[in-house]
């Protein structure tokens, strides 16, 4: 796990699901997939966006070119942790498609812009993933 990502984690944690700097305000979740290859549990801090009782992810990489390594992880183990707050809980991860996926999209970019400007810096249609409470 990067620095970067370890540091969001432990501010995560020491507050109670609120981190400052270029997240502050943005709504987190701490994400445990467990690894394709390694079955190794990964964890990563992502942003959301909420949809009736589940939480939606995006596997945007910041628009790179390649999707995200926990979005590989998923596929392989769908079954996933979430830290939501101080609440930690299993859930079922299920990647969205069609007018779903771009519903849910455009729902994300309404409330944070820059997800289209990642949209439009790659070729690959960023994968939208609904998770839902086990």
């Amino acid at each position: 796990m990067s620095d970067f990502n370890t540091k969001v984690i432990e501010e995560f944690r020491t507050n109670h699901g609120k981190v400052g700097g270029g997240f502050e305000g943005a709504p987190m979740i701490v994400l445990t997939t467990t690894g394709a290859k390694s079955g190794q549990p990964r964890t990563n801090p992502l942003v959301y966006l909420a949809d009736g009782d589940q939480l939606v992810i995006f596997a945007s990489k910041a628009g790179a070119p390649t999707n995200p390594d926990w979005y590989h992880n998923l596929l392989a183990h769908p079954r996933v942790t979430v830290e939501l707050g101080d609440e930690t809980f299993h859930a079922d991860a299920s990647v969205v498609q069609g007018e779903e996926r771009d519903r849910l999209f455009a729902q994300q970019v309404a409330v944070m812009p820059g997800f289209a400007e990642y949209q439009e810096k790659t070729t690959r249609t960023i994968p939208v993933v609904v998770l839902t409470r086990a």
